[in-house]
């Protein structure tokens, strides 16, 4: 069978985009810096806090830490509740978690130990 188009078939080299590439490619820059700033675009803008979710600067740190103990309690509870439901890699996922939350726990317990010693 006889082909009417050379295969490939002929086209010219020159991208059509050529005349523009280097306006595409200033957008493109300019586009990359809005979206991703620099370190240095940064370190002169001041950073602001958000205050929905504060913590009062005006607790102590017992306070702070006992809040902490019982929220990693908390989370390990509902960790092995969830490790209960589940089977396999996800079961042992959940109980490598717990087992990080624990040692967290254990670690807010030996800081409050060491502000209000045991008797």
């Amino acid at each position: 069978m006889f082909k009417v188009t050379p295969n490939p078939p002929d086209t010219d080299p020159a991208s059509p985009y050529e005349p523009d590439s280097k306006k595409l490619n200033e957008a493109a820059e300019r586009a990359l810096d809005f979206h991703f700033p620099s370190a240095a675009d940064l370190k002169g803008t001041p950073r602001t806090i958000t205050k929905m979710f504060i913590v009062n600067p005006e607790l102590d740190t017992e306070t702070l830490l006992a809040h902490a103990c019982e929220s990693l309690a908390s989370a390990n509870v509902m960790t092995m509740d969830l490790a209960d439901h589940v089977d396999g890699p996800s079961r042992n996922t959940l109980l490598g978690i717990a087992q990080v939350i624990m040692l967290g726990e254990l670690a807010v317990n030996r800081a409050l130990d060491r502000l209000d010693p045991i008797e």
